[in-house]
């Protein structure tokens, strides 16, 4: 899919990294693309999995994670760096600002888009352990918290304003049962992007968070796609999933100059579901 905002070259010289964008089916590597169609240079981030636990489709193509990911980007006549990197590591995540500042010399845009996978957190309270609500939040809540802070340290010193957006979703705007780990780390990640967009927007640095409905996603794929899948879908006015890059193509929007005067919101991409605030 191309729209206005990927046909226009006008991130051209910028530098972004987008987080969790190996998997071939997923809104990272479809926002690296629509970046790399409007000229941006992207790091693509992943944290190496296991060539064996791909989905059969990636198997299929002969998908190569971050990879192929990056060959994506190039394609687009733009450089990508791909580097594996965990979210929920400060150290991880400091090292992969300075590789994107060492290959590239800045950083002008961010986002933050990987989270834990979906599956054993999707149960009541009362069955959820202690180490599975810790991996969510560790890798939502304390990895946006990390990139975020490198990120914005880099663009306060380059002192050309610069683009943060952090992925969370309409459940972090309306709960859910059986979804109390994943709405409290997407609750915290709009909170969180409230508070930073106050704090750097004199520096010309906005801060926004994009919230995804049901996207059609290999993340997704535990769900299956039968009775519940369909259950969802009856749920959204649009009556169908949406699609990566039409994610990534609001996050292009918000990286690009149109949006300089869009700071601290929180958007939703759902197909007109309604949230509760």
């Amino acid at each position: 899919m191309t729209g206005l905002s990927s046909s226009k070259r006008e991130l051209t010289g910028k530098v972004a990294i987008v987080t969790g964008a190996g998997r071939m089916r997923g809104i990272g590597r479809g926002t690296a693309n629509v970046l790399a169609r409007m000229g941006a240079s992207v790091v693509v981030t992943g944290t190496g999995r296991d060539p064996n636990t791909y989905p059969d489709d990636e198997k299929d193509a002969g998908w190569r994670d971050i990879e192929s990911t990056a060959e994506q980007v190039r394609s687009y006549g733009v450089e990508s760096l791909p580097l594996v990197s965990n979210v929920s590591d400060e150290s991880d995540v400091q090292r992969m600002v300075d590789a994107t500042v060492d290959e590239f010399g800045r950083l002008d845009i961010i986002v933050n888009n990987a989270a834990a996978p979906y599956g054993n957190d999707r149960v009541s309270v009362l069955d959820l352990t202690t180490e599975v609500f810790k991996t969510v939040v560790d890798v939502k809540v304390m990895g946006t918290f990390y990139a975020c802070r490198a990120a914005v340290r880099q663009m306060i010193e380059q002192g050309e304003g610069g683009r943060v957006i952090n992925l969370s979703s309409t459940m972090g705007k309306s709960g859910r049962p059986n979804t109390s780990a994943y709405n409290a780390a997407n609750f915290a990640v709009d909170g969180f992007t409230q508070a930073l967009a106050k704090e750097v927007g004199e520096q010309g640095i906005t801060v926004n968070s994009v919230c995804p409905g049901l996207i059609e996603t290999a993340r997704l794929d535990p769900m299956g796609r039968t009775d519940r899948w369909d259950a969802r879908l009856a749920e959204i006015p649009m009556k169908r999933a949406g699609t990566d890059e039409e994610v990534g193509e609001l996050i292009g929007f918000l990286a690009s100059p149109r949006a300089a005067y869009i700071t601290g919101q929180s958007l939703n991409v759902n197909g007109g579901v309604i949230t509760e605030r």
